[in-house]
């Protein structure tokens, strides 16, 4: 951006949530220079888009966590969040700190297990820790099931099969087609093909799931609220939960809380036509990219390799491990 904002002292935006909505919106808030205080559980943002490949690679998970306070220094508090508040407009933290807010950004993400979330209070090489003996399980165990053939089944099964070639693997699933159900035929149909050429064992049962979330309006602002935004996994938007989207509707929100206090229009978020790339392991992949069939060499470049970690060390101005 470049430009830098004049904001009087009222003026402080608390993120609660530090995952790639949080640090996304964090960061371009720092370079307007508009005071901000980001809040999350774990003292390192964690790229959990390679947290599959961190569960059966031993070394990777090192580069999965990235300091936040190396970034922004003393606008991140690490801590969980108690109660919101929005009468009083503070967020008030479980050692007792209340931070003042005159925006709020909710990027809390969804709730989920291990090893795509962590939801407890956690320091960086204790988040490690627990990928490297995951592992550990992965490589003595004779077999592995992974229940579930959405987006991050079909890539964790990829993974495990990838990394461990001779392990049996079952792939559970609800539904007769696999991967989101957003994606083109010819891009489930696919993922199915590399499953089975891997040698993953797919079975079908019947089994429904639901989850909620945040219900915004088109500026992303909390129904009922002026000064209150949901960003990323929270928030209930019409298109697959994906960290690009969650970047996505960070650039919306922060820029509504610029035009908000600068008296100009704000901005609508307008879901645009899908992207959605599918790891299957190292060497595969398969996706789609506004609408159109894209295969393993495309996918195998963008994403497959490195899994994006190398971009978000560098949106955080910090430098990888090897």
């Amino acid at each position: 951006m470049g430009s830098r904002l004049s904001v009087d002292d009222s003026v402080r935006v608390v993120i609660v949530g530090g995952g790639f909505g949080g640090i996304a919106a964090a960061n371009h808030l720092k370079s307007w220079g508009i005071p901000f205080i980001l809040v999350d559980m774990k003292d390192a943002f964690h790229h959990n888009v390679a947290a599959l490949r961190a569960s059966v690679s031993s070394g990777f998970a090192q580069k999965t966590f990235i300091s936040y306070s190396v970034t922004f220094e003393d606008s991140f508090r690490q801590a969980k969040v108690i109660s919101i508040d929005v009468e009083k407009q503070h967020v008030v933290l479980h050692d007792g700190e209340e931070l003042a807010f005159s925006h709020l950004i909710l990027a809390t993400g969804s709730d989920g297990p291990f090893p795509g979330k962590f939801n407890h209070i956690v320091c960086r090489q204790s988040a490690i820790q627990t990928y490297e003996d995951m592992v550990k399980e992965i490589q003595k165990a004779p077999r592995v099931v992974v229940v579930g053939g959405g987006a991050a089944g079909v890539e964790m099964a990829a993974e495990v099969k990838t990394e461990f070639p001779a392990k049996q693997v079952t792939l559970i699933h609800s539904k007769i087609a696999l991967a989101d159900v957003e994606l083109l035929p010819s891009v489930r149909q696919k993922v199915k093909e590399i499953l089975i050429q891997k040698g993953v064992h797919i079975l079908l049962i019947d089994k429904l799931a639901s989850d909620g979330a945040l219900k915004v309006n088109e500026h992303l602002q909390v129904v009922g609220y002026d000064n209150i935004y949901a960003i990323g996994d929270c928030a209930h938007v019409k298109e697959p939960k994906m960290a690009y989207h969650a970047s996505l509707h960070a650039n919306v929100v922060v820029t509504n809380i610029i035009n908000s206090l600068t008296q100009k229009p704000l901005k609508t978020y307008k879901p645009g036509s899908l992207t959605y790339l599918l790891s299957m392991g190292r060497n595969d992949g398969v996706g789609q990219i506004n609408g159109y069939y894209v295969g393993c060499v495309i996918v195998t470049t963008v994403k497959s390799r490195d899994l994006f970690v190398s971009k978000s060390w560098k949106e955080m101005g910090q430098r990888m491990p090897c």
